[in-house]
């Protein structure tokens, strides 16, 4: 009767199913019984209605037993009075939190191994070692004696520094008995502290060092070639220093080793770049190739001699490829002939075939033969003091550059033609390949005796030979080396030596020393700015050779020099490497001239924090 009295009057109070309200009398009687159907549903596992046993249903016969049958099941309905989940409800929500407890799990484990990552990364790892300043000096005792000093740059132990190989002569008195010429020393430096890497004797003085890799191929081991000043030749492991091979001395019984071993295509196809050897003998004109295995340090044939003639300074050999891919020999006494490789092999081998790749000619380089079709190939003759290649600019071909007593010449090596000509007296030093114009094609600079005591220093334009550069610096050290490295924007800078400069003066054009004769300084050249040069180290000995190497990884590069004493001092022997980016930050500036706009130290020092050094894209 309460139930129908609440769906007529819709008297608020608990929700019907049909109305959704809430109807207080059915609730207040549903409070009474409660106790007694929690008590019900603890013994018979669920209840209807409150009082029957479960499978016990009445028919309903009246609309309170209606709507009393359909009130929500007492199941279903907590100790505290709201409906309860199904069981099906319950499976499903247990599920689903162990679903998210495996999801967190998984992140959380994957974020700890990301972790233990990170750090064994940042801490077991090594990281690349970074040459911050790279300036060390490094004292190797008294020379006993020497005229050469070779000096070669190789990344020998894989740290991506390029490391220092030198050869020096050891005390006379530590020489072997009976032997009459003095033992050598080859050693390795560390390019990151200066400190031996290893160390080997040598049976006499090295005239050069070559280190490369015969095997083409990014896996193949660097090996170093040491050519002495007598009959030795031999190849060591760059790595370890122990030699793989050194070329018996028998087959040098005629002659004397005139130059540096120079490197072939792989001749013998056993997949190994071949060597070939100039000997002299007593006579000038005795000149004999020598073709040497890569592989074994074995001829290949026996000596191919050449009775030539000349006056002057050896020329050679060099190694010539052209467009085509014809490989010349270019060697001479005071000019530069050329024999093709094809006709040494055949030669050495006595036979009358070649490999297919000697086999090719160049037609405009086979038309300067001789009347008679002598195997000899006139180049150029005409007192010629050295000789150089010089990459042509878009092109895969190199030009020659020769200097002679009179100047440059700078010939086509397509057809051997001139390109031009500078007359130029008193160069008697390799120019220094580098940009300093905008044009991208190689510019030189040249050193030229001006006066006792004095040098001049001039820019030559690669194009056209023209001066673009000149400066006269005070300078008693006799042939010092210049050098160059080039920068990420296509320049080119330029070190020389020199004595200290004085600020220039308006009324001279020649700036004399401020310091005494003996303490010489490493000065640059900038294209950007060529009224400036900047001082970077100076030293007191004498600087006999130095090279310029890139550490690609932190853009810069690297300057290292053999130095020993000056004259009248013992000839302690030290050899430096400086970083140029360091240097240039704490470079002094010497001001040639007045320039307009007048260039601040702060708007320099702008400029040179940006420059960055890079692999220079030619060979010489």
């Amino acid at each position: 009767m309460a139930t129908v009295l609440s769906r007529a009057l819709k008297l608020p109070g608990k929700k019907s199913p049909d109305l959704g309200e809430y109807d207080p009398l059915t609730q207040a009687d549903s409070d009474e019984s409660e106790d007694d159907l929690v008590l019900n549903l603890q013994k018979n596992g669920g209840v209807k209605n409150g009082k029957s046993p479960l499978g016990d249903v009445p028919e309903p016969d009246s609309d309170a037993e209606v709507a009393e049958a359909a009130k929500p099941h007492l199941s279903e309905v907590t100790t505290e009075g709201y409906p309860s989940e199904p069981l099906g409800g319950l499976e499903q929500k247990a599920a689903s939190s162990l679903v998210s407890y495996v999801r967190t799990s998984v992140f959380l484990l994957t974020l700890g191994i990301s972790m233990i990552l990170v750090l064994l990364c940042a801490f077991l790892i090594p990281c690349p070692p970074r040459d911050l300043h790279s300036t060390w000096s490094r004292h190797l005792g008294s020379q006993g004696g020497g005229d050469l000093s070779p000096l070669e740059l190789a990344d020998v132990n894989g740290d991506g520094l390029r490391d220092v190989l030198l050869s020096f002569v050891m005390s006379r008195n530590g020489s072997a008995v009976g032997v009459s010429r003095p033992a050598a020393n080859l050693v390795c430096l560390s390019g990151m502290n200066g400190s031996t890497l290893w160390s080997t004797l040598l049976p006499e003085e090295a005239q050069d060092i070559t280190c490369l890799k015969l095997i083409p191929g990014n896996l193949a081991e660097a090996i170093c070639l040491v050519t002495g000043t007598h009959k030795m030749l031999s190849a060591f492991n760059a790595s370890s220093g122990k030699a793989i091979w050194t070329l018996n001395p028998n087959y040098l019984s005629n002659g004397t080793l005139a130059a540096p071993v120079v490197v072939l295509p792989d001749l013998d196809e056993d997949g190994v770049r071949d060597l070939v050897l100039l000997t002299i003998g007593e006579l000038q004109p005795d000149l004999c190739f020598l073709l040497v295995s890569g592989r074994t340090g074995r001829p290949l044939g026996r000596p191919v001699k050449y009775n030539i003639v000349g006056v002057g300074n050896l020329i050679g050999p060099q190694v010539y490829i052209t467009t085509n891919g014809a490989v010349y020999i270019l060697f001479g006494f005071g000019n530069i002939q050329a024999v093709a490789l094809r006709d040494i092999f055949v030669q050495a081998q006595n036979r009358d075939s070649s490999p297919p790749s000697l086999q090719i000619e160049e037609p405009e380089w086979e038309k300067r033969r001789s009347i008679n079709l002598s195997e000899l190939i006139d180049v150029y003759s005409d007192g010629v003091e050295l000789l150089q290649m010089v990459k042509a600019p878009d092109s895969n071909c190199s030009n020659l550059l020769i200097t002679t007593r009179q100047g440059l010449v700078l010939l086509r090596g397509q057809n051997l033609t001139p390109y031009w000509t500078s007359s130029l007296q008193g160069l008697h030093s390799q120019p220094t390949p580098g940009y300093f114009t905008d044009d991208q094609t190689l510019d030189f600079l040249l050193q030229i005796q001006d006066g006792v005591g004095m040098k001049k220093m001039m820019v030559v334009d690669g194009d056209s030979g023209s001066v673009i550069w000149s400066y006269s610096a005070p300078c008693h050290m006799k042939e010092t080396p210049a050098t160059s490295a080039v920068t990420s924007d296509q320049k080119s800078v330029f070190l020389f030596w020199a004595e200290g400069l004085s600020p220039a003066s308006p009324n001279s054009g020649i700036i004399l020393g401020t310091e005494p004769p003996g303490l010489h300084h490493l000065y640059l050249l900038h294209p950007a700015f060529p009224s400036i040069l900047l001082d970077l180290a100076n030293t007191t000995g004498t600087v006999t050779a130095s090279e310029v190497g890139i550490n690609d990884l932190w853009k810069d590069a690297f300057y290292v020099t053999r130095t020993t004493g000056s004259e009248g001092h013992p000839a302690a022997l030290v050899v430096s490497k400086l970083s140029l980016r360091w240097a240039l930050m704490e470079g002094q500036m010497a001001q040639l001239q007045e320039s307009t706009p007048k260039i601040g130290r702060g708007e320099l020092r702008r400029f040179l924090s940006r420059i960055k050094f890079v692999e220079a894209p030619y060979e010489i």
